[in-house]
């Protein structure tokens, strides 16, 4: 391995309001400390098309040795830029039916890197949301269309609800204007919980998201651990620190020479319950020990 690698990680939204700084310790373990061994830089996107394909040109200039991209829409604006550096995809569910990889298998190519299914996870957040929120029939189901992954996981939602002989309000939010009034139709249906989907603006105004859902006492499952960690009611899926652990170590093969088309994409295998007490207890939420006692985090 060179003794000073360049690496480039392209996130969609707002890095430095995620946790970034698990992927950052990670390389580090690795010996891919940024400023002594590498050099690491942190772009990101914000949720603005043209500012991704303008960092992504820039990408494309500097010629690092190994890109990790974050989030679906980062990884697609570098596969339209038919860059020939080598990639390693975080937090993106669907990469064969977006045309990244050939197959989990065999990517093919020059992207490998860590997938689940969101759309899969659709169903079982629903039925945590009603574990937690008994008595529920109406469930409003917050999602952005033109977000990787937001449709097919609304489906799977409807599925699993329609089996439970549960009702789904669904609330379209395209922009950060449509906020208020999503969760302002959410109450007007008659929806007793929601299942918030983030995309990269969403989360990048998690403490908005947070307080409308407090102001209109909507208990909420949200799609990662800082969305509860900044006041939502609860999250469930694949666990942020293995993502960015494996996301390293998959940098660490391809510095060494591996080709990533080579390596098969991974799977999470750890997944996390998190749920904020505080919040259930401001929504006036009384929430079972038994749920509980099955929690990976409970925020007091």
């Amino acid at each position: 391995m060179p003794k000073r690698v360049r690496i480039s990680i392209l996130h969609s939204g707002f890095p430095n309001r995620t946790p970034i700084h698990y992927l950052f310790e990670a390389l580090s373990k690795l010996g891919l400390e940024d400023g002594r061994t590498a050099t690491i830089d942190l772009l990101g996107g914000e949720g603005d098309t043209n500012r991704l394909r303008a960092l992504v040109a820039q990408i494309g200039a500097q010629k690092p040795d190994v890109i990790i991209a974050i989030t679906s829409p980062a990884v697609v604006a570098l596969k339209e830029a038919k860059l020939t550096i080598p990639v390693v995809f975080a937090f993106v569910p669907d990469p064969v039916g977006l045309g990244i990889v050939e197959s989990l298998a065999q990517p093919g190519g020059n992207f490998t890197g860590v997938t689940y299914s969101e759309s899969a996870l659709g169903g079982k957040r629903l039925e945590l949301l009603l574990e937690a929120v008994a008595g529920t029939t109406k469930v409003a189901v917050s999602w952005n269309p033109s977000f990787p992954g937001h449709a097919d996981a609304l489906e799977n939602i409807r599925a699993a609800a329609s089996a439970r002989r549960i009702e789904v309000f669904s609330c379209e939010i395209k922009g950060l204007e449509d906020l208020e009034a999503a969760f302002d139709d959410a109450v007007r249906s008659k929806a007793q919980a929601g299942v918030f989907m983030a995309d990269n603006v969403m989360f990048g105004n998690r403490k908005r998201v947070a307080e409308l859902a407090l102001q209109q006492r909507l208990p909420t499952i949200h799609s990662f651990p800082p969305e509860v960690e900044d006041v939502g009611l609860m999250f469930y899926g694949p666990s942020n620190g293995e993502n960015y652990q494996r996301a390293a170590a998959l940098t660490e093969r391809i510095l060494k020479g591996k080709r990533p088309g080579e390596i098969p994409v991974e799977r999470p295998t750890k997944f996390e319950l998190i749920v904020n007490l505080k919040t259930a207890r401001a929504l006036g939420l009384t929430i079972s020990e038994a749920f509980l006692l099955r929690a990976d985090r409970v925020i007091e």
